[in-house]
């Protein structure tokens, strides 16, 4: 089962992927998308907490993970996460292939956003689309996980890195000595690992960020560099079950086209707040052109997840938008258009709410208007405060 959030992230994916992981044996949480700047937060039943990042969330449940070669692995920021769980590196795999995120990328990531002034995009600040960036532009000269095997050759792609970059305020011995210590710590495997474990028994694909957020298909310039969509898993996996995630209202973290946001809602967010990259956390009521607009173009779900049930009864102002002033449907555009995507972007910026409605049944109401069943519903943090509808 592959997870998607179908919105602009935050929807509640890692607490749906523990759900799934208490709900029946998983052999591996697979990532597939994204790096550190995911943050998945997750409370067991005993009221434990972890915001995953690059851990899979069903590690609590000791669920192994795995990170495919479409990931972005930050060593460092993995080496804190891990102290946080108590070094649960026996669950850890890696793909060889996959790109390294490293303090000259990051560094060059902060310095490109603060450039912008009051036109910044919103980036984590975590250095990921630089690496992503990077990686396009040099691809021979790109680290991956497996150059940290061989100090050698580790040492001269973060010489020429360092150099492009020309940042010579992070030790280079020091960063080298770190990777390659990551090296001796991981298990580091092909990328025919997946197909093993997927051979094994049951895994859950998880997923960062949000098909609204997506490379391609988001709003650009407000966008990840990051394909959110099922897109990567068709390359991994010929088959797989679709499980599409939404809130009962939809959020957006930082800056970037919200139609149904509404800041007089009464929506007090516990795990998420104004940070000095992202910016402020933002609500609105749900948004189900935005949504069906995302099944589209992630070529469609095959149920969906709903979060955050238990906020409708205190929230009684809260409804779902079903059309803008400009339509009931996002006109996608080809593949990679992106300049279509900006033009979509500046329309959906002065577009507004046209119909709304307060349903009696929610679930019954989002399954309708995003023409998928609903799989589970979630009135609260742990896996105990969810219920599986179907399947």
């Amino acid at each position: 089962m592959a997870v998607v959030d179908l919105g602009y992230g935050d929807a509640g994916k890692g607490t749906v992927v523990d759900a799934l992981c208490a709900e029946r044996p998983r052999r591996a949480v697979l990532r597939f998308n994204g790096g550190a700047q995911a943050a998945h937060n997750v409370i067991t039943e005993d009221g434990r907490h972890h915001t995953f990042a690059q851990f899979g969330s069903g590690t609590l449940r000791g669920v192994p993970t795995h990170l495919t070669r479409f990931t972005v692995v930050d060593p460092l920021a993995l080496a804190g996460e891990a102290a946080a769980l108590g070094n649960p590196f026996h669950l850890l795999t890696v793909d060889g292939d996959a790109l390294l995120a490293t303090p000259w990328h990051r560094g060059a990531n902060r310095r490109r956003e603060l450039a912008r002034g009051d036109s910044r995009h919103g980036s984590c600040g975590m250095g990921v689309g630089e690496t992503m960036s990077y990686a396009l532009s040099r691809p021979d000269d790109a680290p991956r996980v497996g150059d940290v095997l061989s100090p050698t050759r580790l040492r001269r792609k973060f010489g020429v890195l360092r150099d492009f970059y020309d940042d010579h305020d992070v030790p280079l011995e020091d960063v080298v000595e770190a990777f390659t210590a990551f090296g001796e710590t991981v298990r580091i495997v092909p990328s025919s690992f997946t197909d093993r474990l997927l051979r094994e028994g049951p895994c859950v694909f998880e997923g960062a960020q949000g098909v609204l957020l997506d490379e391609w298909r988001g709003w650009h310039p407000y966008t990840t560099w990051s394909t959110t969509t099922f897109d990567n898993i068709q390359k991994i996996c010929p088959d797989f079950s679709r499980l599409g995630v939404v809130r009962t209202y939809t959020t957006r973290h930082g800056a970037g086209p919200f139609v149904t946001e509404d800041p007089s809602l009464d929506l007090p967010e516990r795990h998420n707040g104004r940070d000095p990259w992202q910016g402020a956390f933002r609500v609105g009521h749900f948004d189900a052109v935005a949504h069906r607009y995302a099944i589209e173009v992630a070529g469609g779900v095959d149920a969906l997840a709903i979060t955050h049930l238990d906020v409708l009864e205190r929230c009684p102002g809260l409804r779902i938008c079903t059309s803008y002033d400009i339509g009931r449907r996002i006109e996608p555009g080809p593949w990679k258009d992106l300049d279509h995507q900006e033009r979509l972007g500046a329309a959906l910026a002065a577009a507004r709410p046209a119909e709304t409605c307060r349903p009696d049944d929610w679930c019954d109401a989002i399954s309708t208007e995003l023409g998928a069943p609903v799989y589970l519903e979630s009135y609260g943090p742990s896996a105990a405060d969810k219920k599986i509808r179907c399947g």
